[in-house]
């Protein structure tokens, strides 16, 4: 991916000196690490009780620091590209676009979501209006989950904007008040659906960023293509406990994520992602 030297955004609360607390993480999460760590500790419900944070890491060498700040760069490009994606796309529909703040934090968080630490994973809090990024998940991308590339670490980001577009047009409104009305097995289906809809809506991201300006290498779709796949509930399901139970899936297959944001970069139109009316997810 084409990022340095480009324009960064400036909605960004850099928290990576700040750490402590007790861990609480709560829903419309990516749910890659906490996914796994889930599945070992036998939580239930939306959230899972983690053990409190130990306190800061060890200090980072300077070489450790510069990866960590051009890390941080390459995501602020990032977030500058869905600013400018969705304030042009909003802008055609009739509407103005309020772009959530980045927040990038060390070890662990406090948002309006509850603590959470870098176990989470990336996450959108609908509470704040706000993308909480721990920048040593990229590194667990590629090393973990076998999903290595810039444009994989993109994708990852424009998923989280695609939570707050779902916030904006109310569809995590909608999410809330259901979750307050069907079994946690119903839930879980209408989790999916958000889920690979945060998928589409990313690919929809990529697809105006790559005509726009022309950001794209050889190679950066298969990235995100490979981790969407990496991160499907069958794959992580099977990696961390033997078996799959779909019943208790709440992001969506392999398959389906790569569906799903494939869609959404190959039409770049953001009224084909309708996954809660469609009879078949991929």
């Amino acid at each position: 991916m084409l990022w340095r030297g480009r324009r960064e955004s400036t909605n960004v609360d850099d928290r990576r000196g700040v750490t402590g607390g007790h861990v609480a993480a709560g829903g419309g999460i990516i749910g890659v690490i906490i996914y796994l760590l889930y599945n070992f500790l036998g939580g239930g419900g939306g959230s899972s009780q983690l053990p409190p944070i130990q306190g800061p890491q060890q200090e980072m060498t300077a070489e450790e620091k510069k990866a960590d700040d051009d890390r941080a760069s390459f995501t602020k490009v990032v977030m500058a590209d869905t600013e400018d994606v969705w304030s042009k796309l909003f802008s055609e529909m009739g509407k103005t676009y309020q772009p959530p703040t980045l927040v990038l934090f060390r070890d662990g968080v406090q948002s309006a979501c509850g603590m959470a630490s870098a176990a989470t994973g990336p996450f959108y809090c609908p509470g704040d209006q706000q993308v909480y990024i721990d920048l040593s998940f990229f590194r667990e991308l590629q090393e973990r989950f076998n999903a290595p590339g810039d444009f994989a670490c993109a994708y990852v980001v424009a998923h989280e904007v695609g939570h707050h577009i779902q916030y904006l047009n109310g569809t995590s409104d909608k999410m809330a008040k259901l979750r307050q009305q069907v079994s946690e097995e119903e839930y879980n289906k209408y989790s999916v659906k958000l889920e690979l809809q945060a998928d589409f809506l990313a690919g929809v991201c990529a697809h105006h960023a790559q005509q726009m300006k022309k950001i794209l290498e050889a190679g950066d779709i298969e990235e995100a293509l490979n981790a969407a796949s990496q991160i499907g509930d069958d794959k992580l399901q099977q990696e961390t406990q033997g078996r799959v139970v779909p019943e208790s899936f709440t992001h969506g297959t392999s398959a389906q994520r790569v569906y799903w944001f494939k869609k959404g970069y190959q039409s770049g139109d953001i009224n084909q992602g309708d996954t809660f009316n469609a009879g078949d997810l991929n």
